[in-house]
């Protein structure tokens, strides 16, 4: 089985941009069933679908899959709304490739820091520009920011 481990951290300033390339993203909900989130994704010129398990600690089940570009783009009708909007960037820091989240819409101002692990225990170097830890906060996932968006926070 496909498993994805993943540890999530706000971002505190602008220096990760430094040489950062970015995508634009978009993504939508066909389900939002923490036991099975299903969404459709378009990277650039490419799209997946994807269905996710439920997480446990950092850890869930993902599985991924190419699918074609106009069949995304008639999905996201079907899709649970808003879409997510955001550009990723890939930023290298200390050999790893960390994942930043620019949001856009209803989450704009939210970046968020993602590092793919293979294990939940491995050890990592932060970058300066990473704050607080959210990966135990289930209001940074992007499923939940369908729902609650970070515009309409308090």
């Amino acid at each position: 089985m496909a498993s994805e481990i993943e540890r999530k951290f706000l971002v505190t300033d602008e220096t990760w941009r430094q040489d950062a390339v970015g995508t634009p993203y978009a993504q939508g909900y066909l389900s939002l069933d923490p036991q099975r989130i299903v969404r459709i994704r378009r990277a650039g010129e490419k799209a997946f679908l994807t269905i996710k398990g439920l997480t446990i600690g950092v850890t869930r089940a993902e599985f991924e899959y190419p699918i074609p570009l106009p069949d995304a783009e008639a999905m996201f009708a079907l899709c649970l709304g808003p879409l997510i909007e955001k550009t990723r960037y890939i930023v290298p820091w200390a050999g790893n490739r960390w994942e930043v989240d620019e949001f856009h819409g209803d989450n704009a101002g939210l970046i968020i820091a993602e590092l793919e692990l293979a294990s939940e225990d491995e050890s990592f170097e932060k970058p300066p520009w990473l704050g607080l830890e959210v990966s135990d906060d289930l209001r940074y996932g992007n499923s939940r920011l369908v729902e609650h968006p970070f515009r309409s926070w308090t």
